[in-house]
């Protein structure tokens, strides 16, 4: 092996293991510090050092001790020059010459919803969360970020330096939320993983119908945080939610990347390691006591569609009823809208399109592209084809997808 090709490996095996490691190095080290930024920041700097150090030295054989070592050090280094921080030096002295305690997992575990429930604090806006995430808990660059948002490398650098900004000003400690909060901070954590997930299976802007990765991202959380609170029933009803939908990623687009319907996909496609998982996680959702959870509840509709052998076999009046029992429990238009469809292909395709023409009157829906997709495939099974073919004319020109508009004129096309 040549010294470029060993020094190649040596990046590739530290990017490998930033990614891994990356998460617990930035929550044990923001325990110690009670910082998040300042947190990162130590991460970072062990990062360069592991880059200047392993392609001469090798990859030492624990790389995730390792990096905690050097970064504690770091750490050390910078408290030492802070000497109001005297109590917080000596505990971090000894935690680094001293042995694991007897549960360092537990240790592990608690350090990691710390961070997963910092960086989804409801102090920051949707955007700063979404990008946090993925920044401590994915470990991804500003770099991957942008591109997984299409959005500049700048924007997404002020989005994480406003966001750390803000938890230092507001004062968010490092810790778990109380008993009392602990409810509406999750939900905050299951709405970020789930924005992360559906960016990556229904891109809104771009010109690829679909981001695998961002999907795998986010896949990647929602196991995480089965692990770390599995006696929560909607944490297991998300995780169900996107193992099912994943299931079906690569039947969602054809060799040219154009788009593939449900009814049109080649079931053969569908994953059926991601089904068996999304349905054993429903299971243990529906035991925890969560089979009327927003995310459990979508979960079952998905579950519908995955038993289906072909698209004619799916239980659409359950759809349909499931689709009823969420409105109720997470009103929204957009709920409504994916009750019109399911109403329709259960055989009432003139109800769906009142449903439809009631959500219309939302204003929240006014540029949903999805909304005259939808109410032109209805009035195109009731034989409307001019009107039909109208909507899909506007939902093309409503969406910011290249592949999407293609399909939307297409469908409309099929209409003349």
């Amino acid at each position: 092996m040549t010294g470029t090709d060993a020094l190649l490996a040596a990046h590739r095996a530290i990017e490998a293991v930033w990614r891994i490691e990356s998460a617990r190095l930035v929550a044990g080290l923001a325990r110690l510090v009670d910082d998040v930024g300042l947190a990162e920041e130590l991460a970072q700097d062990a990062l360069l050092i592991a880059l200047e150090q392993w392609p001469e030295a090798g990859v030492p054989d624990n790389p995730g001790a390792w990096l905690m070592a050097t970064a504690k050090h770091r750490a050390i280094d910078h408290l030492r020059r802070r000497s109001r921080y005297e109590r917080k030096l000596q505990e971090i002295g000894r935690d680094i010459e001293s042995r694991p305690g007897p549960d360092p997992d537990d240790h592990i575990r608690d350090d990691m919803l710390r961070l997963v429930f910092t960086a989804c604090h409801p102090a920051l806006t949707t955007e700063a969360r979404v990008a946090l995430t993925l920044r401590l808990l994915g470990g991804l660059t500003t770099t991957e970020i942008a591109r997984a948002f299409l959005a500049t490398e700048p924007a997404v650098a002020q989005r994480i330096v406003r966001a750390k900004r803000t938890l230092a000003t507001k004062g968010v400690r490092f810790e778990m939320p109380s008993p009392g909060d602990l409810a509406a901070r999750l939900a905050s954590v299951l709405e970020v993983v789930y924005l992360i997930f559906n960016e990556g299976y229904s891109a809104t802007a771009g010109d690829d119908w679909t981001r695998p990765d961002l999907c795998h991202e986010a896949l990647r959380l929602g196991r995480l945080l089965t692990g770390l609170l599995p006696r929560e029933p909607e944490v297991h009803g998300l995780a169900a939610l996107m193992e099912l939908q994943a299931s079906r990623l690569r039947a969602r687009t054809g060799p040219d990347g154009a788009p593939v319907l449900l009814p049109d996909q080649d079931r053969r496609l569908w994953d059926r390691l991601l089904i068996r998982r999304g349905l054993e996680a429903l299971e243990r959702a529906e035991s925890l006591g969560g089979a009327f959870g927003p995310y459990a509840l979508q979960a079952a509709i998905a579950a519908c569609h995955a038993r289906a052998a072909r698209p004619e076999d799916t239980d659409w009046e359950r759809v349909a009823a499931l689709y009823r029992v969420l409105v109720h429990v997470s009103p929204s238009p957009v709920v409504e809208l994916n009750r019109a469809v399911a109403v329709a292909m259960a055989g009432d395709p003139a109800r769906g399109l009142e449903i439809a023409d009631a959500v219309a009157a939302d204003k929240a829906l006014r540029g949903y592209p999805q909304l005259p997709a939808v109410r032109g495939d209805l009035l195109a099974r009731l034989g409307r084809t001019d009107e039909a073919r109208r909507e899909f004319e506007r939902a093309a020109a409503l969406t910011g997808n290249e592949r999407e508009r293609a399909l939307f004129l297409a469908r409309a096309a099929d209409c003349g």
